[in-house]
């Protein structure tokens, strides 16, 4: 809405006033990659495929009355952090992958801009800004997606099948024959992939491939939507055995997934730092980026910082990723986790990695909790934690915040019961962490002593974090 400017006052001017007509002024990024400018009047710009500091022409796509939405069309003056996008299916093209948003930044910028998203989330939606800024964790920028859903569709027109990520703004499936941020291994395998199920019987009713790498181990999970043939079956065996993979089958929801071949090595990953040894299904959540992942426990168990003599809860524990390193390190661990498979998974993992050691993992449960239903009695229940740790998914911890904020505004309801001294705090969406620090921060007797970027996802606009929570006094 526009505000009427005294007359003894200057207005604003926009960077992008005395440019010629029809120039625009990028001012900054947000977080889906498009550059932000303002018309000499005012209105705001976003605008696909410009960044910082550019000078360029645009398409408006999209007119509202205070914004609009545009793509560049001329780039008059580029920007030092622009570089050539290292896949081939990149950019702004009709039928280009909408995977990835920011291959034409060089990758300091886009840890940069994920940075300034975490600490503006931080400030705008919870209040908080933390005392001490991390510094951001990153590792390889290509090869490192060891988890992936990739869309398939036969395609009658073309005669042919296609396999991969949608394209930009469109449900239609990408003509990928490459994808770089896959492990090189799997993006070989795109092709062969594709002319494998053009020649099964079901090449109409698989929709989709779901990608899992361990260690050592390739899994494929195909989704079917009937029976497998004799012969189908046989096509995935030879492309097996020819690529080295190993095939799971998933004719309905995720519980029916299973091996189409018993025999064969197990799927897992290492935590070396820790010996710890971490076997999963393909469906199990396990961290897509791997390098980062060490990394990420790594640091996480620093900030913990849990003593011989101290119990420490992981909320959110999935199948230990977290759990299992704290018990190196702790005297007690109970971990808590909303799935009950995933729980089951925690507890073989706990014996696994049990048997065998020369110095024994701390005393260590799990119990299985519906986490988006907390309340103040369930958390006294669980007993003192002198540190917890809390991963949890996009929606976040709010039932968990407000639970411990509600301790901490009623006394008489904890019944010697006392707060974790430390708190930290994995997040996957920043909204949601800064949400839950407003809380931690304003009602629940917390400072936020520490926060950073994880990058996670190189390329695009997700952005993972960690914060450390001490309590005040």
């Amino acid at each position: 809405m526009s505000q009427e400017i005294p007359d003894n006052t200057v207005p604003p001017t926009s960077p992008s006033a005395g440019l010629p007509e029809g120039w625009l002024a990028v001012e900054s990024l947000d977080i889906e990659a498009q550059g932000i400018a303002h018309r000499p009047d005012g209105k705001v710009v976003f605008i696909e495929g410009a960044l910082p500091f550019e000078k360029v022409s645009v398409s408006v796509n999209r007119r509202k009355n205070n914004w609009e939405a545009a793509t560049a069309t001329v780039i008059h003056r580029e920007s030092s952090q622009r570089v050539r996008p290292g896949c081939p299916h990149f950019g702004l093209h009709a039928g280009a992958c909408g995977g990835c948003k920011m291959q034409h930044l060089h990758e300091s910028g886009q840890v940069a801009i994920k940075q300034r998203v975490l600490e503006d989330n931080l400030w705008h939606l919870g209040k908080v800004k933390a005392e001490t800024l991390l510094r951001p964790i990153q590792g390889p920028a290509w090869g490192y997606r060891y988890r992936a859903r990739l869309s398939v569709r036969y395609v009658h027109k073309k005669g042919e099948v296609l396999i991969g990520f949608h394209e930009r703004k469109s449900r239609y499936v990408a003509d990928m024959k490459v994808c770089h941020v896959l492990p090189p291994h799997v993006s070989d395998l795109l092709l062969p992939l594709r002319e494998l199920i053009f020649s099964m019987d079901a090449r109409e009713t698989c929709p989709q491939i779901e990608l899992a790498c361990g260690d050592e181990v390739t899994a494929l999970v195909l989704r079917h939507l009937e029976p497998l043939s004799e012969d189908d079956q046989s096509r995935l065996r030879a492309f097996a055995q020819q690529h080295g993979v190993q095939w799971w089958l998933q004719p309905k929801g995720p519980d029916t997934v299973r091996l189409l071949d018993e025999q064969g090595p197990v799927l897992s990953y290492r935590l070396p730092e820790f010996g710890v040894h971490m076997p999963f299904k393909p469906t199990d959540f396990t961290q897509v980026n791997p390098h980062i992942n060490r990394v990420l426990v790594a640091r996480a168990l620093r900030l913990l910082d849990a003593q011989r003599d101290e119990r420490v809860i992981d909320w959110f524990c999935g199948l230990g990723n977290f759990t299992l390193p704290i018990a190196t390190q702790a005297g007690e661990v109970l971990g808590i986790e909303g799935s009950e498979a995933l729980v089951a998974r925690s507890r073989d993992n706990l014996c696994h990695n049990q048997a065998g050691r020369l110095q024994p993992l701390a005393p260590t449960s799990f119990v299985a909790r519906n986490l988006f239903e907390m309340t103040p009695e369930l958390l006294v229940a669980d007993g003192v934690a002198d540190r917890w740790l809390v991963d949890p998914p996009r929606e976040g911890a709010f039932a968990l915040a407000k639970a411990l904020a509600d301790l901490h505004q009623d006394p008489s309801r904890r019944a010697g019961w006392t707060p974790p001294r430390r708190i930290v705090y994995v997040s996957c969406n920043p909204a949601t962490l800064a949400r839950d620090a407003g809380l931690l921060v304003h009602q629940a007797g917390y400072r936020c002593t520490a926060a950073g970027v994880v990058n996670m996802f190189p390329h695009t606009a997700h952005v993972e974090s960690i914060a450390v929570f001490d309590l005040a006094g």
